[in-house]
C-alpha cells in the first residue's frame, strides 16, 4: 500500500522536469518512457489545478504557472487526490458510514490528529525544496574509458 497515488508520483515526475525546464507532452513523455495520452491528461489536470500553464503553437508547451517555492506538496496532492486523507475517518469530513466501528472506536481521534500533522509537514514542503539539487540525469561512461583494476597475484596456495 502506498500513502499517495501512481498519478501523484508521476504529476511530481513532470513538476520536476517544468521546474527545471519548459516541455512539451511529448517530450515529457518520451523522458520518462509514459505514454503521450497519459502524460497529456496529467498536464490537463496539472493546469486545472493552477499548477502549469500551456501554450499552444510552434514555440508552444508547458510551464510552471507559479515559482516552485510557491506550490506545497500538500497542495498538489491535495488536488489530485481530490479529498486525500490518511484513514476514512481523519480528515475534514470523516466517514463514519464506512465504518462500523466509528461510534465506540478509541483510534479516530489519534488518527485525525496523525493526519493533521502529516498535512501539516506536506504545507511546509515546496516544489523548490523537493527538486532543487536532485535532478534526474543519467551519465552513460562508455566501457574503454573505466580503469583496469590491477589485481596482485595470489600465491598458489592461497586460501580464498
Amino acid at each position: 500500500m502506498t500513502l499517495f497515488s501512481r498519478k501523484v508520483d508521476y504529476a511530481l515526475l513532470i513538476l520536476s522536469y517544468l521546474y527545471r525546464q519548459t516541455g512539451t507532452a511529448r517530450g515529457i513523455a518520451e523522458r520518462f518512457g509514459l505514454s503521450r495520452s497519459f502524460t497529456a491528461n496529467i498536464l490537463k489536470e496539472l493546469g486545472h489545478h493552477g499548477f502549469v500553464v500551456s501554450q499552444r503553437g510552434v514555440k508552444g508547451g508547458y510551464a510552471l504557472a507559479r515559482p516552485a517555492r510557491q506550490i506545497t506538496l500538500a497542495e498538489v496532492i491535495e488536488a489530485l487526490e481530490d479529498g486525500w486523507r490518511l484513514t476514512l475517518c481523519s480528515g475534514n469530513t470523516p466517514h463514519p458510514e464506512v465504518c462500523e466501528f466509528t461510534h465506540c472506536c478509541t483510534l479516530q481521534g489519534p488518527l485525525a490528529e496523525v493526519h493533521q500533522r502529516l498535512l501539516d509537514v506536506l504545507r511546509g514542503v515546496t516544489l523548490a525544496d523537493l527538486f532543487e539539487g536532485h535532478g534526474c540525469s543519467v551519465h552513460v561512461v562508455p566501457a574503454r574509458s573505466l580503469p583496469v583494476l590491477e589485481m596482485p597475484a595470489l600465491a598458489a596456495d592461497a586460501v580464498l
